[in-house]
């Protein structure tokens, strides 16, 4: 697993109830369709395989890119992150530290700003095919689900 989290506690029993959400898919990188199988080959900080997908799912077989090029739209949901973190970080600087000069501020949003960049697209391209993809609930190992090979 790439994201897991602990087998009991808060954070699962909130996992619980998330579960039939898009939210659920893009916060545990899963699947949009079945929300069990994994979504990326590798934790985004693998920075060798960054952004790589499997080609379906190993769960559900749906194939995750609809088209060639389907992905190109993601950077627009990219963008979007970058410029929510980038307020959020200087509005935080200004509430948090308001003696800070402009130098120390630009250092510090470009240093967050980088060092969020492999998450960033991951969550582009996850959010990006929750847009696009539905779950389904048939779809999931508990459920029952047919071994026929990928669905487009």
């Amino acid at each position: 697993m790439i994201l897991t989290a602990p087998p009991c506690g808060l954070l699962s029993l909130c996992a619980m109830h998330l579960k039939d959400t898009k939210l659920y898919s893009i916060l545990n990188f899963k699947c949009p369709v079945c929300h069990e199988g994994e979504f990326f080959q590798a934790h985004p900080y693998v920075l060798s395989k960054v952004g790589d997908l499997h080609a379906n799912c190993p769960v559900c077989h749906v194939k995750y890119e609809k088209e060639i090029g389907f992905y190109t739209g993601a950077m627009y949901v990219s963008y979007a992150i970058g410029v929510a973190v980038f307020a959020t970080v200087w509005v935080a600087m200004g509430v948090l530290f308001p003696e800070l000069g402009v130098g120390a501020q630009i250092t510090t949003i470009a240093l967050v700003m980088l060092a969020g960049s492999p998450l960033f697209y991951a969550l582009s391209k996850i959010i990006w095919a929750n847009l696009f993809f539905s779950f389904d609930k048939s779809r999931s190992c508990a459920v029952g689900r047919s071994t026929a090979g990928p669905v487009q």
